[in-house]
């Protein structure tokens, strides 16, 4: 009797939860994109190492290369979104330079596997870089995503800035979870920078919808429920 009951419960959510992203995608699809979906600036070098990584003849350690370049542009764009301060310094030349400086910590959490991919990237930026893990899988049943494994840096609610990695999303669902487990911890929305390479116009806006208040990092926008292929190349499984 428990059990069943139970079941009917977990049913009755799941249902629950799939209407509702299907109200979020109906809602998203003709939607313009937020202003805090921030765009790579499509130059000749980024269309071409694009054109690279997505060729499948490229080679394994082209393909590396290239995506730990991009990536590093991703993390650095994402960084001009958190905070800095107005500082003087003296040069060696003894002149005055008026610059900034970062303020306070920046913490980055993976969206496991693919979210590892872009970790060299990251480290090239901030090498010293605090980061935590999100294990989050899809239920093939329900179709709801599930937190599986969580590992966040200590004192997370309390840094200046989070970077959200991940290099694809398409529907938003792993995204919307792994922003609500952040906000769960403490973590104010207006924090959190999402970084990914490729993201479905629906996923943004989903994501964005619900959490109106992050920003998101990407290269480009692709279509929606395109099938998970970076981390396949990158780890060569």
């Amino acid at each position: 009797m428990v059990a069943k009951h139970i079941q009917r419960l977990l049913t009755e959510k799941s249902k629950t939860h799939q209407a509702e992203l299907q109200r979020l995608g109906k809602n998203a699809q003709d939607e313009p994109l937020s202003p805090n979906v921030l765009l790579l600036k499509q130059t000749r070098q980024i269309v071409a190492m694009t054109t690279l990584l997505q060729n499948p003849s490229t080679d394994e350690v082209d393909f590396i290369f290239y995506f730990d370049r991009l990536s590093t542009l991703l993390v650095e764009t994402a960084m001009d979104n958190t905070h800095f301060q107005e500082a003087k310094i003296l040069t060696p030349q003894g002149y005055e330079y008026s610059g900034l400086l970062p303020v306070g910590e920046v913490s980055a959490v993976c969206i496991l596997r693919a979210g590892s991919a872009m970790e060299t990237g990251l480290k090239r930026v901030i090498p010293d870089c605090q980061t935590g893990r999100l294990l989050i899988k899809t239920n093939y049943r329900t179709g709801e995503p599930e937190l599986h494994y969580r590992k966040l840096p200590q004192n997370i609610a309390m840094h200046d800035g989070i970077l959200l990695l991940d290099p694809q999303m398409s529907s938003g669902g792993a995204a919307l979870m792994a922003v609500r487990v952040l906000v769960d911890h403490g973590v104010p929305e207006e924090k959190i920078v999402f970084v990914t390479y490729f993201a479905g116009k629906m996923g943004l806006n989903r994501l964005l919808k619900v959490f109106p208040s992050i920003k998101v990092v990407a290269s480009k926008v692709i279509d929606d429920y395109e099938e998970r292929w970076i981390e396949k190349r990158y780890f060569g499984c």
